[in-house]
């Protein structure tokens, strides 16, 4: 069984995603604080699980976004 890291996430100053829909059913939140990953929640369920994603991947992700 492959085992996942736990980051502490207490301190993460989240901010709703300027990519998130209007409507409120798309709301992703993202925390930028954090030195070496993105972490990033649903704001519907903010104590749900969280995705981590490493600063440059999600940088990259951005990114592209913006591209299209």
């Amino acid at each position: 069984m492959r085992t996942f890291p736990e980051y502490d996430l207490s301190t993460a100053a989240w901010r709703k995603s300027t990519y998130s829909g209007g409507g409120g059913n798309e709301c992703l939140e993202v925390a930028d604080n954090h030195p070496t990953h993105t972490p990033v929640r649903d704001s519907k369920y903010p104590h749900g699980p969280k995705l981590v994603f490493r600063a440059d991947a999600w940088s990259a992700f951005v990114e592209d976004l913006k591209r299209d």
